[in-house]
């Protein structure tokens, strides 16, 4: 047998999860699909961000959610910022990543959480200690065959090309539901 190309495993993954879709959204309860206007959810447990207007989806991205320990923050949020062709800087470290294929945030941020008291907890090899601030967002990534698991430090990843197509269909104060 001979091994995909990594361009197709994207689409392949999509299509797999474009199954599901329809009992992912019957799932949701109404008041989080039935908002006015251009809004966001993101579904922890199926690993799915909707973009909805009025209440019909116009895009359904797969996604990685934070791992445990490290999880992606539930509740009402909104878009805060967008930057485009972010740099990294390692939490610890300072060492910064500009953009680029290496840099671990694709070619996308679009950030939706801020929390400034810092952050202690075990990432599967080694207790990270954050001072200062901790953020969440939406980013691409250069490690397609993480989407669709629970493996970021709370960040919720896309396939790059989503990332771009995301950072298109929302602006700056669109909402956000993160469910459980």
């Amino acid at each position: 047998m001979l091994p995909l190309p990594l361009p197709l495993l994207p689409s392949l993954i999509h299509a797999a999860l474009q199954e599901s879709l329809p009992q992912i959204v019957a799932s949701f309860p109404a008041a989080v699909i039935e908002r006015e206007g251009r809004h966001l959810v993101l579904d922890r447990r199926s690993r799915r961000l909707l973009v909805l207007q009025d209440g019909s989806l116009i895009k359904s991205f797969s996604v990685a959610v934070g791992m445990p320990g490290w999880e992606t923050p539930t509740g009402e949020f909104q878009v805060l910022d967008k930057t485009p062709h972010p740099i990294w800087e390692h939490p610890q470290s300072g060492k910064r990543i500009g953009s680029g294929p290496n840099n671990p945030l694709g070619s996308r941020w679009i950030g939706f959480y801020r929390d400034c008291n810092g952050r202690n907890a075990h990432d599967g090899d080694r207790w990270l200690t954050i001072d200062g601030c901790v953020t969440s967002g939406f980013h691409g990534t250069p490690h397609c065959w993480t989407v669709g698991r629970a493996v970021s430090h709370g960040c919720v990843r896309l396939f790059e090309e989503d990332i771009q197509s995301l950072y298109r269909l929302v602006k700056i104060g669109t909402p956000l539901k993160v469910l459980p």
